[in-house]
């Protein structure tokens, strides 16, 4: 896998997380700039499925097996957006934290696709 790329999915996924947990802290809903947020750190995971399929089809393999490797890039995709729609059903500050939880989850996604890899 691509190292760089992994550290800074789950630095930005850390750091909406951080975001969306003071906002809750403050009471408030997810709003718009979290949104964009959100969009910005699954636009990192995209980038990250693409390169992981780009990888597996030139013929490079995770030490631990291809299948849950290819099961916690989607999970790692699917992670934050899922979390974004269940903000949207929850307009109050656990939507905040839903959001936040979704970021931690995607952040130790990252750190066990770096172990699957073999890194």
């Amino acid at each position: 896998m691509f190292d760089a790329l992994t550290v800074a999915t789950a630095v930005a996924a850390l750091a909406l997380a951080a975001w969306c947990g003071w906002a809750a802290y403050r009471d408030q809903p997810t709003k718009d700039w979290h949104f964009i947020g959100m969009a910005v750190v699954s636009l990192l995971a995209v980038v990250q499925l693409v390169i992981g399929v780009v990888q597996l089809a030139r013929g490079q393999k995770p030490e631990q097996g291809t299948t849950i490797f290819v099961a916690y890039l989607l999970g790692a995709f699917a992670c934050v957006p899922a979390a974004g729609f269940m903000s949207l059903a929850e307009r109050t500050r656990w939507g905040s934290v839903t959001v936040a939880a979704g970021g931690v989850v995607l952040a130790v996604l990252e750190v066990r696709l770096y172990d699957i890899w073999g890194g």
